[in-house]
């Protein structure tokens, strides 16, 4: 019986390290720009940063917070933030965004 409830807390506590490792924050460093008017990948408006071959769409509230900026003139920057999955997009939930000056 001690070896199941052993087992079982080695189980859990492994599945905690891995969502914690999951959620750690990353930096992006590329060009934040539109998916649709600059890069025609989306059929709707959206923030995009590309980093090389790879595409992460910023999320809702960050997106439209900086659209402004990039949607007719893509720029240079960074966003930091936790990535995820979304279906077959990447998703990058930003607490911050920078652009280079």
């Amino acid at each position: 019986m001690l070896r199941y409830i052993f087992a079982i807390a080695i189980g859990l506590t492994s599945i905690g390290l891995v969502s914690y490792a999951a959620e750690k924050e990353m930096t992006i460093t590329g060009t934040i720009t539109c998916a649709k008017c600059d890069l025609g990948i989306a059929k709707a408006c959206a923030t995009v940063i590309k980093d090389g071959d790879k595409v992460y769409f910023l999320d809702a509230a960050s997106g439209k917070k900086n659209h402004g900026k990039v949607c007719q003139a893509p720029a240079q920057g960074s966003v930091t933030g936790v990535v995820s999955k979304e279906g077959d997009k990447t998703i990058i939930t930003a607490s911050k965004v920078e652009f280079k000056k």
